[in-house]
């Protein structure tokens, strides 16, 4: 049972309490400033500062669905030569959907219309590309499960974020191209990426070969 610290505030419970769908919960999260601060920001911290950038909006998101009685998953999409990616899962009649945090309006919300893990990653791929025009996205892990026996206080403390990350890291990833389909990429259309652009926060962009690639 969680004490002391460990345990969601009046005001707090307050704000989950209207969440009551995942689409509930997404809207919230595009109402939060997108976050260009180098650093993770807990689900409290998160209700706090009213900023998030993609990790701080998987947690928020997977502590939110928690409450609605899902399992609190995430997982990883990786990418070269751009930021990686994480969605919270959540399932409905047996499919997958996602809620995120996202700088790019494309990346955000997935309906719960997926069969399989790799096919809610695909929907992701025509609209995951970085300033170069390159579309960037190779691969997703499989789901990391945030609560377990004893497990880390990552709805509360900041520092429990690195943590999380070090094991997202570590379970299996798996390749979403062959090499042959990488290499015969074509760019990402302009009508595209000019729509997925739309309200970025520049600050928080990738760049690639700058001081963030």
């Amino acid at each position: 049972m969680a004490t002391g610290k460990h345990r969601w505030t009046k005001q707090e419970e307050a704000v989950f309490e209207k969440l009551t769908t995942p689409r509930e919960i997404q809207d919230f999260l595009d109402g939060v400033e997108y976050s260009a601060d180098p650093i993770y920001r807990c689900p409290r911290s998160v209700l706090r500062d009213r900023k998030a950038h993609c990790t701080d909006g998987a947690l928020f998101a997977a502590a939110a669905l928690s409450r609605l009685g899902e399992p609190a998953l995430i997982i990883e999409l990786t990418a070269v030569r751009d930021d990686d990616h994480l969605l919270a899962i959540y399932r409905k009649h047996g499919h997958y959907g996602a809620v995120a945090k996202s700088n790019f309006m494309s990346l955000r919300f997935r309906e719960p219309v997926y069969r399989s893990l790799r096919e809610l990653a695909m929907s992701y791929f025509p609209f995951y590309y970085n300033l170069d025009w390159e579309m960037s996205v190779r691969g997703y892990s499989t789901l990391l499960e945030l609560d377990k026996p004893g497990d880390l206080p990552w709805r509360f403390e900041d520092g429990a974020v690195d943590a999380v990350i070090d094991r997202l890291v570590a379970v299996r990833h798996f390749r979403l191209l062959t090499s042959a389909m990488e290499a015969g990429l074509s760019r990402v259309d302009k009508r595209t990426y000019d729509a997925c652009m739309a309200g970025a926060n520049m600050a928080g962009v990738y760049v690639p070969g700058g001081t963030n690639g």
